[in-house]
């Protein structure tokens, strides 16, 4: 599920979000697209100044009723979110809102560059003080170029108070499958199981 996407192309007559087309065809269950992505918007700017375009509020009740039906189609629902842990929503809510009205283990993803450290803990710190479970981090390296990676990785690896569930390399062209086919298939399974137990 991505509850809120902004940046749409026109396919075929039909407005499409790169990463929930790329989400839908990961997944196991054929669901709604009003389930899987209540709110998308063409544009590819912060969610609350796309809603504010169109016209509309992004109601987290809403969200939190989508998820509600998905978890009736599936063993195990997945949410992706936009943008960051605290990206405006509305005049007076955020995803963290989000986050807490779902209730569900965190997993941050951590992009390896400069200034990583400083916003990764930051934001661990946000989502423990939300009372939220930090369930586990990814280390997705974005720049192949980051000085001091390695150090970098057990800077983090020390500090924060979840397990390191993967480390993406860098790719040339972005690739879910070829990322995913990256990850041993235990460390798949004892990362869903691990997600499994946490919530």
């Amino acid at each position: 599920m991505k509850p809120v996407a902004a940046g749409a192309e026109l396919k075929d007559g039909v407005w499409v979000n790169e990463d929930v087309a790329m989400l839908a065809a990961a997944s196991g269950v054929k669901a709604p697209a009003e389930l899987a992505n209540p709110y998308l918007f063409r544009e590819a700017i912060a969610p609350h100044l796309a809603a504010d375009h169109k016209g509309v509020a992004i109601e987290i009740p809403r969200i939190a009723a989508a998820l509600d039906a998905l978890a009736g189609l599936a063993d195990l629902v997945v949410v992706e979110g936009v943008g960051g842990f605290r990206v405006p929503l509305g005049p007076h809510r955020d995803t963290a809102d989000l986050a807490v009205r779902l209730g569900l283990p965190v997993i941050l993803v951590v992009g390896m560059r400069l200034g990583c450290l400083n916003h990764a803990l930051l934001t661990a710190e946000a989502i423990t003080v939300r009372g939220l479970k930090l369930a586990g981090w990814v280390a997705n390296r974005i720049d192949p170029d980051m000085g001091a990676y390695d150090e970098n990785l057990a800077t983090l690896a020390a500090r924060l108070p979840a397990p390191m569930l993967a480390e993406l390399p860098s790719l040339p062209v972005p690739d879910p499958r070829r990322a995913a086919r990256l990850i041993p298939p235990q460390k798949l399974s004892a990362i869903l199981k691990y997600i499994s137990n946490s919530e």
